[in-house]
């Protein structure tokens, strides 16, 4: 644990941390797969997915508190279970979870940048665009990651400013007809809707990998979970009002890949179009940057904790180089195969079961943590209710997205049974 006196993060940085996790480029990227699914009830839709993930939010403002460390969700799921074959599995998931947010990330910033290419080009240039937004962050995070993080709180600060004016703009020419409960859809697709767009909350737990550097961490970290993903809620909410009430359902689907800048066309004109469109590539870039970083640092904790191959701990120039070459060459190809519905079906899911784990993890530590047992007993239930939902949505639409997520988690626990069996190490746990 480091000196108190040399603790950095106050309250406003790490609620920005928060705030920048979330507000990545996942709002970007699903905004127009959500309109497809919830129609009108959008912003329900994504009232429901910030309901979770502020019920989430309780269990790990009090693990943070409880235990604070770099390590975050591996930590808490370690020293609720144990470290065996259930716990290796789930943090290879949590990493290979990590690795398909890059992939969204990538995918959002290929097609906003193709939208502002004639449309001829855009079959190429959306791959172009994908393969040299990951492959230039990796370089950079070999040799300058710590310079792209101190622009991280003005990157966050630029986007959330975007999306407000966005928000200011629009709201004058919201048509609330778009929004009555006649053009809503059904109640299991509205959850099913939300829970495939869940991925663009999961970046609130980034903020438990920086609580051992937080002042007054006590009073700090549930102040700032809080407050992250309150405000988030709020702004996805308005954002997908003023989105649905900008235009309509048919105009949203056929620009899915790009919507938010479609629906700053009606307010804003063409200006508004590429505005919103450098905004989200400026922001899923600097969302692949702090991802890739995170999880080139996941694979290293979870190496350190004998999970994973020792060749993961080793650092070259202070960074876990084999990690994060690997993490960039996995998103590389999953971000120029699979579409925008399979990627954010595998990554929702992928987050559902870790959270649940993470809530499960509070309950059973819940007098150390000093929480209340059953509200983390229903953060369990929400999450895999949440996760059946979208998996009933996946298996009556889009089957074929199913068998991506199974390969996911199956290939989670099998690469941890054959590292096991394979390689005999000490497990410990890290502080």
């Amino acid at each position: 644990m480091n000196d108190p006196d040399q603790k950095k993060i106050g309250f406003l940085q790490l609620t920005a941390i928060g705030i920048g996790g979330m507000v990545g480029g996942g709002i970007f990227a699903v905004l127009g797969l959500a309109a497809q699914l919830a129609k009108g009830a959008t912003p329900v839709a994504f009232a429901i997915a910030g309901g979770v993930a502020l019920l989430t939010a309780y269990s790990y403002k009090n693990l943070s508190v409880a235990f604070p460390s770099k390590g975050g969700t591996v930590t808490f799921i370690d020293r609720a279970f144990g470290i065996d074959l259930f716990t290796g599995g789930m943090n290879v998931l949590l990493w290979l979870s990590y690795v398909i947010m890059i992939s969204l990330y990538a995918f959002a910033f290929g097609n906003y940048g193709a939208a502002l290419l004639p449309q001829s080009m855009h079959p190429v240039s959306e791959h172009l665009l994908i393969c040299a937004a990951i492959i230039i962050i990796t370089v950079l995070n070999l040799f300058s990651a710590e310079t792209i993080a101190k622009a991280e709180l003005w990157i966050v600060t630029v986007k959330v400013l975007i999306l407000c004016v966005f928000i200011a703009v629009g709201i004058h020419l919201t048509d609330v007809e778009r929004l009555k409960p006649a053009e809503w859809t059904g109640p299991l697709q509205l959850v099913a809707g939300g829970m495939i767009i869940f991925l663009a909350y999961e970046g609130f737990e980034l903020m438990a990998n920086a609580a051992e550097d937080v002042r007054d961490y006590r009073r700090t970290l549930p102040r700032a979970f809080y407050c992250a993903v309150i405000f988030v809620i709020v702004l996805y909410v308005l954002i997908a009002t003023v989105t649905i009430g900008s235009l309509p359902i048919g105009k949203i689907i056929a620009g899915k890949d790009y919507a938010l800048a479609e629906a700053a066309r009606p307010s804003m004109g063409s200006a508004g179009f590429t505005l919103i469109a450098v905004a989200a590539m400026l922001s899923t870039a600097s969302a692949i940057n702090a991802t890739l970083y995170g999880a080139a640092r996941l694979s290293y904790v979870i190496a350190k904790e004998g999970e994973l191959p020792q060749a993961l701990e080793k650092k070259i120039w202070k960074q876990p180089v084999e990690g994060l070459l690997i993490t960039s060459a996995i998103a590389l190809i999953t971000a120029n195969m699979l579409d925008l519905s399979s990627i954010s079906t595998i990554g929702s899911a992928g987050f559902l079961l870790i959270f649940a784990a993470v809530n499960g993890a509070n309950a059973i530590m819940h007098r150390k943590t000093r929480s209340n047992r059953y509200v983390s007993v229903v953060g369990v239930v929400v999450c895999l209710a949440a996760f059946s939902a979208l998996i009933w949505q996946t298996i009556v639409t889009r089957p074929s997205s199913l068998w991506f997520l199974v390969i996911m988690v199956f290939m989670s626990f099998v690469i941890e049974l054959a590292y096991r069996s394979f390689r005999k190490r000490h497990f410990h746990l890290q502080d």
